[in-house]
């Protein structure tokens, strides 16, 4: 009996155990069929989220002129002019980390990046850009990608597969010229001889972007953060890019623009005046202490050049390393940059002139820098009326633009 009622008690837990194990076999078919399915609706949703990147990057390609690119650089078999893609810039920017950001302005962020190939660049990321801004976008990468002179900061690609274009320059190490002029705590030595090089070398750019340039180029905000410097203190003027307003720089700005909203090259020789005027003073261009007359650098310089008294502005060092007539000489070539008509102004071809035989080797006849190449027109075909501006915020629209005005801060 004994062993029939252990029999019948294990007969009772082995039916048991299987009820059991069929339940979880069960659920875990169960569970299986439920991992298998969001499994495939993940795939399904990245295979999802992934087409639609790719139509996005494939979008934007076309709307900010891609395709034109790519037949534009197939047609210059010289230009080095490269499209980047997003993966290709956040790579070179360790994902556009905080770290790498040397630059940042109300239009944008810039990024030190390195490229493949261990090449040092900086990358842009622009805020914002307009219809007309995408529509030009092609044909402004175009001209200004075949600009090529030393002393002009050298555009190497650009990123279009994003909703606003990225750009990428080289990279300049030593900095801006407002930096080295006045950091005060610094007090960075730099000699007459140094500072008349700068001078010439920015205005040789300028010229060249007038003069030899077809159609011409205007900078539209020349000013001395705009100008990087090597750490040999070669001069390039930057700050390339595309826009529908202009934006000038209080201090810098061109007065007779503020009354008819026209640019034109006289523009740019205004503000080089200015910057002629920090290099010779080493005072910023605006000071919003003090006496009104003498808040602008400009208007107090040339008020007190036509009262012969350059001493009491010019850094003591300029007076210590020129000598008067030559220092005369410079301090007038400025006051003409500065005159409040514009048909009074020189153009930059003849200040860089003026400025080769002013320097240290005055006296000798001035030969360009640029290379013969330099020269040429940038684009085949006939001379065109319009202008190409070469600043993000510095684009004429028609005489109906307004203009954005920055007090200068040194970044």
């Amino acid at each position: 009996m004994r062993w029939a009622h252990f029999l019948s008690i294990s007969e009772d837990v082995v039916a048991e155990v299987y009820s059991f194990a069929g339940v979880g076999g069960g659920l875990l078919v169960l569970l299986s069929a439920c991992a298998l399915t969001c499994w495939g609706r993940q795939r399904r949703n990245l295979a999802d989220q992934t087409r639609k990147v790719a139509e996005f990057k494939q979008r934007m390609f076309d709307h900010n002129g891609g395709p034109f690119l790519q037949q534009h650089m197939s047609s210059q078999p010289g230009n080095t002019f490269r499209i980047f893609t997003e993966v290709d810039l956040a790579k070179a920017t360790n994902g556009f980390a905080d770290d790498q950001i040397i630059g940042r302005g109300g239009h944008g962020v810039v990024y030190l990046g390195r490229l493949e190939d261990d090449t040092p660049v900086a990358v842009k990321k622009s805020k914002m850009m307009d219809e007309r801004e995408s529509k030009e976008f092609a044909r402004e990468m175009a001209i200004l990608s075949q600009i090529n002179h030393v002393n002009v900061v050298k555009i190497l690609g650009c990123c279009v597969e994003v909703e606003v274009p990225m750009l990428v320059y080289e990279f300049v190490p030593g900095g801006t010229l407002f930096e080295v002029i006045h950091r005060r705590n610094e007090r960075t030595t730099i000699s007459l001889e140094v500072r008349l090089r700068i001078a010439t070398e920015v205005a040789e750019a300028l010229a060249y972007l007038h003069s030899y340039a077809s159609p011409p180029i205007l900078h539209k905000d020349v000013k001395t953060s705009n100008i990087l410097l090597e750490k040999d203190h070669r001069a390039k003027i930057s700050d390339f890019e595309i826009a529908t307003v202009v934006q000038g720089t209080c201090g810098y700005l061109d007065p007779e623009y503020l009354q008819t909203y026209q640019f034109s090259e006289k523009s740019d020789v205004y503000s080089f005046g200015v910057v002629l005027v920090e290099l010779l003073t080493r005072r910023k261009p605006l000071h919003l202490q003090g006496p009104e007359d003498e808040r602008s650098l400009a208007v107090s310089f040339v008020s007190l050049l036509s009262q012969d008294k350059l001493e009491s502005i010019l850094d003591p060092q300029v007076l210590s390393e020129g000598d008067a007539e030559m220092l005369r000489e410079i301090a007038e070539l400025a006051g003409r940059c500065l005159r409040v008509t514009r048909e009074d102004r020189p153009t930059m071809k003849d200040v860089s002139m003026a400025l080769h035989f002013l320097g240290p080797s005055r006296g000798h006849p001035c030969v360009p820098q640029h290379a013969p190449e330099e020269a040429e027109s940038l684009l085949n075909g006939e001379q065109s009326t319009g202008y190409y501006s070469a600043d993000v915020a510095s684009r004429s629209l028609s005489g109906k633009n307004h203009a954005i005005i920055e007090i200068e801060t040194g970044r």
